[in-house]
């Protein structure tokens, strides 16, 4: 199962392309646009997410609501390439109207242009926007459709923002109700402390990051492998959280903690009752590159948006001079959409990892193969 995408942040629109997927998975549209807002939602949001309002259109690769085995094509059409078109249109446009040379620490900017031979900013960021991420929301939500076929569950919650930090622990069942609180948060007097700080950054003209943690549930052991470094389920899933915009450090189970600990107090002692299981989950999930039954445990550290409205220092590429950096229109932060980012791209990575394993042309032997496992 693999995803692929393309488009512009406000070129025509964002496309994907879902490759793998066994026939016959009933496909729910609606709860795929209901992800699609809730990665457009959030305490701190921009200017963008009140022009556009993200919704799925399948090309191809479903009939009447199911897979066929066939790619799966599908778009999200850009409501603002409207006001970009004389700017971005691919027949032809006046670039020299949006140029950008002023490049923004912290974004794809300098390196991109320096990589790809250009002198416009705009033919880097346009793709490196974290736009695109709307397509990986739509390719993750038709995994999750798989995966939830099989019993497995995703869900997660903001741990922290800007430093503010919740450090309850919360049963798999509570996370989801952490999508109705205005910054993801389950801990209200932690949020409103957090959206105070918001308040404050916004003022100053700056930005704020956070931590994220994504849970899987119903996994069964066996999926990665301790065989190939490549196909070792922790790098996977910690490649492609590391794969979306913005995200700096990513650990798994205890992850960084277990580095000041002694061995005794990390590693999940192993009982027999009918079957094995661990009276802890300190490793997450995973060991030895492989799922172990438990509960897979990530936790994503966002770095705050680097487009500030009050600028950074940086060089006009064409004058060489020192400038205050470009602004675009920006968020404080964005970490409500980053968490339903994390939640969808863990989907694809472990869609592609589970369906590797298991095979299957449709999804009864799909199904069938899942539930004979241990």
């Amino acid at each position: 199962m693999k995803l692929t995408t393309a488009g512009e942040s406000h070129g025509k629109m964002l496309l994907g392309i879902l490759e793998g997927v066994p026939s016959n998975l009933e496909i729910d549209l609606d709860e795929i646009d209901r992800y699609l807002a809730l990665r457009q939602s959030g305490y701190g949001r921009g200017g963008r997410q009140k022009i556009e309002c993200d919704r799925v259109e399948i090309l191809s690769g479903v009939r009447n609501k199911l897979t066929l085995g066939s790619p799966i094509a599908f778009a999200v059409k850009n409501s603002d390439y409207e006001n970009w078109k004389e700017y971005m249109a691919p027949e032809g446009c006046d670039t020299a109207k949006r140029t950008l040379t002023k490049v923004r620490p912290g974004h794809a900017d300098l390196t991109g242009i320096l990589k790809y031979d250009q002198t416009d900013a705009r033919n880097i960021l346009e793709r490196a926007s974290a736009r695109e991420t709307a397509v990986r929301v739509v390719g993750g939500s038709i995994a999750r459709q798989y995966l939830d076929k099989l019993g497995v569950k995703i869900s997660g919650y903001v741990k922290s923002v800007g430093g503010i930090a919740d450090e309850n622990e919360y049963g798999f069942s509570m996370l989801e109700s952490a999508k109705n609180n205005r910054l993801f948060m389950l801990d209200s007097d932690k949020e409103q402390e957090a959206c105070a700080l918001i308040d404050e950054a916004k003022a100053n003209g700056d930005t704020l990051g956070g931590i994220i943690e994504i849970r899987i549930s119903g996994l069964k052991s066996g999926f990665g492998s301790c065989m190939q470094y490549s196909t070792k389920l922790d790098s996977i899933l910690c490649g492609a959280l590391m794969s979306v915009q913005a995200i700096k450090g990513v650990e798994v189970g205890q992850g960084f903690k277990s580095a000041c600990l002694k061995g005794s107090l990390v590693h999940d002692e192993i009982y027999y009752d009918k079957g094995y299981f661990r009276k802890t989950n300190n490793a997450g999930g995973i060991e030895g590159g492989m799922s172990n039954g438990e509960e897979i445990v990530l936790r994503a550290a966002m770095k705050p948006i680097p487009t500030l409205m009050s600028g950074l220092k940086t060089v006009d590429i064409l004058t060489k001079q020192p400038v205050t950096a470009a602004g675009e229109r920006s968020d404080v932060i964005a970490i409500c959409a980053a968490e339903i980012i994390l939640e969808s791209v863990a989907a694809s990575a472990l869609a592609e990892v589970v369906s590797s394993r298991l095979g299957g042309d449709n999804m009864r032997e799909v199904t069938e193969r899942y539930n004979a496992l241990k």
